[in-house]
């Protein structure tokens, strides 16, 4: 089977179809569900602008040296709309492309939360391709960056010295997350005060992360990174069947919700009950709880 042997055409052919088609998905999930799991995910995240696609692009040719088969997934939130987003990061990152690395980029779509089946499936896709680690890229927007958390055994934050407000992004979120914390473009002025801002603010915490320093323009601090993901993708090993079972346990939750979420959408549309009540509430005789409740309940008799 060409996906086994990690071709790529068929890489791509089987990400659209876990992007596309919901029912050729399920068939092929069915095939390789039992040899998926295995990987390392490192989710890579931060503020728009941090030079995460150039630092990946580094970083994943750094990896191949350390005898690693990386490949890289861009989340883009915007691309199913407009297309353009993505384009700028698959240039950014041709050079590693050029040394085999696979790189694609996908739309989140929105299900629930930012981080659709799409993205579970597409990285499952990859590990029954060989590929390990499995790098997420996430554009930066608000809410992907803890839902990545929850998909990757690794999460790296990069801010750079440019992002002004750096300090008070720091703040949001993004405290809780992160395994390492990488200060990039740090060829910028103000990048000590950011370190030393970054190691202040997080490198108290109990959990006690990596904060580094990476320069593309340099060149620098790279292969430190890159050697510190792969240290850490083998510590992280022993946690990593217990992390498996609470994705899996997420996953279903999700799945089921989806599934009934679809069934009561269509009971919705020819139901009796709930136009009865709709009416009530748009003529202001019922107000909006209570004529949930009421169709609640009578879909749960």
């Amino acid at each position: 089977m060409d996906l086994k042997k990690g071709k790529r055409g068929a890489i791509a052919k089987a990400i659209s179809i876990v992007e596309n088609d919901p029912k050729e998905a399920r068939k092929l999930v069915k095939k390789i569900f039992k040899d998926s799991g295995n990987s390392s995910v490192i989710g890579i995240t931060g503020p728009a602008g941090s030079g995460k696609s150039s630092l990946i692009n580094k970083t994943v040719i750094a990896m191949k040296k350390l005898g690693t088969k990386p490949a890289v997934l861009a989340i883009d939130p915007t691309s199913h709309i407009t297309g353009g987003a993505i384009l700028g990061d698959r240039v950014r990152m041709t050079e590693s492309t050029d040394s085999g690395t696979y790189i694609r980029s996908i739309a989140s779509r929105g299900a629930s939360g930012a981080i659709s089946n799409s993205l579970r499936n597409s990285i499952r896709i990859l590990e029954y391709s060989g590929f390990n680690p499995i790098i997420i890229e996430s554009v930066g927007a608000g809410q992907t960056e803890v839902e990545i958390s929850n998909i990757a055994d690794i999460t790296v934050v990069v801010f750079n010295p440019n992002t002004g407000d750096s300090i008070q992004t720091i703040k949001a979120g993004l405290t809780e997350i992160g395994d390492i914390y990488l200060v990039n473009k740090s060829d910028l002025s103000g990048t000590n005060q950011l370190f030393d801002a970054v190691l202040d603010y997080i490198g108290g915490t109990e959990r006690n992360p990596i904060i580094l320093k990476t320069s593309v323009k340099k060149n620098s601090g790279i292969t430190v990174f890159a050697k510190t993901l792969k240290d850490m993708m083998k510590s992280k090993k022993k946690f990593k069947q217990d992390k498996n079972q609470e994705r899996l346990e997420a996953e279903l939750k999700d799945i089921v919700l989806n599934n009934f979420k679809e069934k009561i959408d269509g009971m919705l549309d020819s139901d009796k009950i709930f136009s009865k009540y709709l009416k009530k509430l748009q003529s202001k005789s019922l107000d909006p709880f209570e004529a949930g409740d009421k169709i609640t309940k009578s879909l749960l008799k």
